[in-house]
């Protein structure tokens, strides 16, 4: 027990500060509860069986389904003519939201949804003279919700099927657990309909683009002087003027020395300059040929040639956003190769209002925005890229709109076989899998683009640990030790703190993570009590797709974080009593609903 303890104490360290991805981390348990097999009671053949557990099997599949469906057009179709029937009404338009997010979610995974509706959400918006603010975090809150609604919902539910599964000796039904959804979605949809807009301040003013939003906040840019610039020979103080912008020269590097922006020395070729500008200024700066961005590492320098031009059909300036678990993470411009792999070159940085060092010695940290200068013929990889979150939709000109009736159609038919018991779910989204590629909905040379692998290693990493704790009884004392409660507490009670404990997780480290390491505890501690396993089981799993309190508990909260305009705070002030409410409204549905 206490080698297990060790090893979950070891993961929930690396969980939390992410000193590695944590599908690495997930490797990492995996690696030492089989080489501490003696002790941890997992042979290689336990440790490998994540691979083949059903849950991991269905994930895979299910993740396929979506990026088919994805590919026609058809959640971006619904969302344009949903868009058309609102008009300006702001309640119109949250209740659009939500109610598309989270009816979607139920049957799509929801972070694919979310990253589909981040473009319809503001131009909703943009179309209605509303802040953007006001619907992209219902947008995400109503995803996550969605997503209970059926097994297929998030992997967290197919991560808990599986547990169910090893530890019960059943798995959960696909629409086994869809009325506590319904009532969960409900009532959350209401409290975003009425409550969240009244909390949502307008981060992002009506009528603003999401690019127009980021075009009046400035960036930290490094730029350098080619010989053809018309800078050269200018006074370093009259460059504002010269220039034509309205940002700011911090300093300027030549060489080893650091130049004052108010000196009267002359700009001399491969001058370097620390530039805080907005967007439009540091288009303009490039486009006219005075200020080149420096080269990312791996490339030769070309200060003397030509800069790709922006409005150029084989140039282009982008914004990304740099999401969780991604590889630039903690690294810098000159460490990382990131970039070099998208031949794009880093033309400014920024990160809200925090001041920077020189652009190319930063790390890069989450939520950072980089203004990014690449081929047009790049924009559809950096797109697909889970290291990078492109801020603007990118026109897609190959959705397969006439396979929206066949990818429907098989998606149906993959819920409704296992609905009726008619197969088994794996072998039902196996079986759509198959169906998708045989219909041309999906080309063969597509087949694993849709997959996050991330996901996909990290369940199989982390079902070795429940049977680790399962095996050497360390589930059944911990159990035991939150079981203790039950002699103040009534049950339904008992249930409620292995919600708020579930929750509180979920904020701090991945919600399949806190799957993983909370429901061989619940299990264990309901049979001590001499309750209904299913009830706790389902507490966990629900309370882990309710990471509301923070940017960073759910991919989909970062998806929406730039483009809504928010602080970090924001997620808190309408998460926190969105968290109450369901913290009580979910464990009593489970209790009357299951019985305990």
């Amino acid at each position: 027990m206490l080698v297990v303890l060790g090893i979950v104490l070891v993961a929930f360290i690396l969980f939390v500060t992410e000193l590695f991805p944590v599908d690495v981390t997930a490797l990492i348990v995996l690696v030492l509860l089989m080489v501490l097999g003696p002790w941890t009671k997992v042979s290689p053949t336990d440790g490998l069986s994540g691979f083949s557990n059903e849950a991991t099997i269905t994930v895979l599949a299910m993740l396929i389904l979506s990026e088919s469906v994805r590919r026609t057009g058809a959640v971006q179709l619904l969302g344009h003519r949903v868009a058309g029937l609102v008009g300006d009404s702001q309640f119109k338009q949250v209740l659009a939201t939500v109610g598309l997010a989270g009816s979607v979610s139920g049957f799509i995974n929801d972070t694919p949804v979310v990253a589909l509706l981040v473009p319809f959400a503001s131009d909703l918006a943009h179309r209605g003279n509303t802040s953007p603010s006001k619907l992209m975090i219902p947008l995400s809150y109503a995803a996550m919700l969605g997503g209970t609604l059926t097994l297929i919902g998030t992997s967290t539910n197919l991560l808990a099927s599986g547990l169910a599964q090893q530890l019960l000796g059943r798995s959960l039904g696909i629409f086994q657990f869809t009325p506590v959804g319904v009532v969960v979605l409900v009532t959350g949809a209401l409290y975003l309909v009425f409550v969240a807009p009244r909390l949502l301040p307008e981060r992002v003013r009506p009528r603003e683009t999401l690019l127009e939003e980021y075009e009046v906040e400035e960036y930290l840019a490094e730029l350098v002087a080619p010989e053809t610039s018309p800078l050269v020979g200018t006074p370093i103080s009259d460059i504002p003027a010269e220039a034509g912008f309205g940002g700011e020269v911090k300093e300027v590097l030549r060489e080893d020395a650091v130049l004052s922006p108010f000196s009267d020395e002359l700009v001399e070729p491969n001058d370097h300059f620390l530039i805080s500008a907005s967007r439009p200024d540091l288009t303009s700066l490039i486009e006219e040929e005075a200020l080149n961005p420096l080269p990312t590492v791996g490339r030769e320098p070309a200060v003397t040639e030509e800069p790709a031009r922006s409005d150029d059909a084989e140039s282009v300036l982008i914004e990304v956003v740099v999401p969780t678990d991604s590889a630039l993470i903690g690294e810098t411009i000159e460490t990382s190769t990131i970039l070099q792999r998208y031949d794009a070159t880093l033309v400014a940085l920024q990160r809200g209002d925090v001041r920077l060092p020189r652009v190319h010695e930063a790390e890069f940290t989450v939520g950072d925005l980089l203004l990014l200068q690449l081929p047009a013929d790049e924009l559809e990889r950096v797109a697909e890229t889970r290291d990078l979150i492109v801020a603007r939709e990118i026109p897609r000109e190959d959705y397969r709109y006439d396979k929206i009736p066949v990818a429907v159609a098989i998606l149906a038919a993959v819920v409704g076989s296992a609905a009726l018991g008619l197969l088994e779910i794996q072998v039902a989204a196996l079986a759509g899998v198959v169906g998708m590629v045989l219909s041309g909905t999906l080309a063969p040379t597509e087949l694993y683009e849709g997959v996050d692998w991330t996901v996909i290693f990290l369940l199989a990493g982390v079902i070795p640990l429940g049977i680790a704790m399962e095996n050497t009884g360390t589930a059944a004392l911990l159990g035991a030790l939150v079981a203790t409660t039950a002699q103040y507490l009534p049950t339904v009670a008992v249930l409620g703190v292995f919600y708020v404990a579930t929750v509180i997780l979920t904020n701090i480290v991945s919600n399949n993570a806190t799957v993983a390491l909370m429901v061989p505890v619940a299990i264990n501690a309901a049979r001590e009590i001499g309750t209904n396993p299913l009830a706790f089981l389902l507490a966990v799993m629900f309370a882990a797709s309710a990471a509301f309190m923070s940017p960073v508990g759910y991919q989909t909260n970062l998806f929406v974080y730039r483009p809504g305009g928010y602080r970090f705070t924001d997620f808190a002030r309408v998460g926190i009593l969105l968290q109450l409410i369901l913290a009580v409204v979910t464990p009593i549905t489970i209790a009357v609903y299951f019985g305990l």
